[in-house]
């Protein structure tokens, strides 16, 4: 394999009880788990045991029926400061959406909280498509997929003006369209300038935005070459528009099920899977198709008219990079069932590997070496026993294979990452 002298850059999702929609089942007693510090701090220091770059949390600020899946119901950037203050080294990444803050504000509230870390914070820049979203905050439905995009793009120049004020003489100015700002900020730069900035989005516009601003990208790719292609696109990307060459660093998201052997792996999916209601898998896939998958037969294959139909990314909710890596995914399996399809479908989002340390290291080592990811966006069936066995039984192979760290050498999240300098590019 090509030898590369970096680091994996690993992250891990704190998905509330666990990445299986059960996970809750097999955690805690406490229904109120989720709102004390306890529960996020454990997790946290279960990811800093095991030299992880940051915990990331996503962030949906809508009320939603948490059966059978409950999520996170604390603010990310408040926990962020939670996090930080309860541990090191790791850092913490908070989702924010652009659609539904003002750029001002959150440039401060960022700030302040990366200051308060010590440089640990970082940002994953969201438009939010969710039309509970919209109607939190008193709209009919989320702004379309073009606009969302032109509005993010010009939130992150505002925002970063904003910082760069901070580092400088304390004012800024900002003339677009959609903001009008003048004025002056008392905040100072934190120990790594200001925060990293992550994104999420896989489509075209998606892609333009991290070119230009982001340090990190959390991928949805599922296969092999076109992870390939992802990458070369983004970096490409990244260097027309001015970037240095260490950014983005790329992260597919990466879900995992360990065991000790293949059958301890599978029989721990299995339990999970056994407890989560029958069209949860179903519901999911249908996003992704844009196709009712309850209405079609679960011992029969898809049916090609609905894989080959037409779609529309502007009027369809579901990420357009997902859509794309899973049909590239699908066609490997053409001629499995649904039932069976479904099985494997069990990442929800995300690729998943249900196996054993070493299967799960190889793998890692594989899409790292051959240009496919600078690490991985983790998802953990169970939150904190499933993060400790990664930690116990993965990470030492990572190390022995050489690529992975075996301390923490860099006191903020930017140079730990190796995302360089702060404010690279600005408008």
């Amino acid at each position: 394999m090509p030898d590369r002298s970096d680091h994996l850059t690993l992250n891990v999702n704190l998905q509330a009880f666990g990445q299986r929609p059960s996970a809750w089942q097999f955690s805690t007693g406490n229904p109120a788990a989720l709102v004390e510090p306890d529960h996020w701090i454990a997790s946290a220091r279960a990811a800093e045991r095991g030299l992880l770059d940051a915990v990331f949390f996503a962030d949906q600020p809508a009320l939603h029926n948490p059966n059978p899946r409950p999520g996170n119901p604390l603010e990310p950037i408040t926990l962020a400061s939670l996090i930080t203050s309860a541990t090191d080294h790791v850092g913490v990444i908070g989702s924010a959406s652009t659609t539904y803050n003002d750029p001002v504000e959150l440039a401060e509230r960022l700030l302040s909280a990366d200051a308060l870390s010590g440089g640990r914070l970082g940002w994953n820049v969201v438009t939010t498509y969710n039309k509970a979203v919209s109607a939190n905050f008193g709209l009919p439905e989320a702004p379309g997929r073009q606009e969302r995009y032109r509005r993010a793009g010009e939130f992150v120049d505002a925002v970063k003006a904003v910082w760069a004020a901070a580092a400088g003489d304390g004012k800024y100015l900002h003339h677009g369209e959609f903001f009008q700002l003048e004025g002056t900020t008392a905040l100072g730069p934190s120990a790594q300038g200001s925060p990293v900035i992550f994104q999420a989005g896989g489509s075209e516009q998606g892609r333009d935005l991290a070119a230009r601003h982001a340090e990190g990208v959390f991928a949805v790719e599922l296969t092999l070459p076109r992870a390939v292609e992802n990458y070369a696109d983004l970096k490409r990307r990244a260097a027309a528009a001015g970037r240095h060459a260490g950014v983005p660093r790329i992260t597919p998201g990466l879900s995992l099920v360990i065991g000790s052997t293949v059958a301890e792996a599978r029989a721990r999916f299995d339990e999970f899977e056994a407890l989560v209601p029958d069209n949860y898998a179903l519901r999911s896939l249908s996003s992704v198709i844009a196709h009712d998958a309850s209405t079609l037969a679960l011992d029969e294959p898809i049916p090609a008219k609905i894989l080959d139909k037409p779609w529309d990314p502007d009027t369809h909710p579901t990420s357009t990079g997902y859509r794309l890596t899973f049909l590239d995914w699908i066609q490997e399996r053409r001629h499995q069932s649904l039932r069976e399809v479904l099985r494997d479908f069990g990442g929800y989002g995300s690729r998943i590997i249900i196996g054993t340390p070493e299967q799960i290291a190889d793998d890692m080592e594989l899409w790292f070496r051959s240009f496919a990811a600078d690490g991985f966006n983790l998802m953990i069936d169970q939150f904190p026993d499933g993060l400790h066995t990664f930690a116990d039984h993965v990470v030492p192979l990572l190390q022995r294979k050489g690529i992975h760290k075996r301390e923490y050498g860099a006191s903020t999240l930017r140079d730990g990452i190796g995302a360089g300098l702060a404010l690279d590019l600005v408008g």
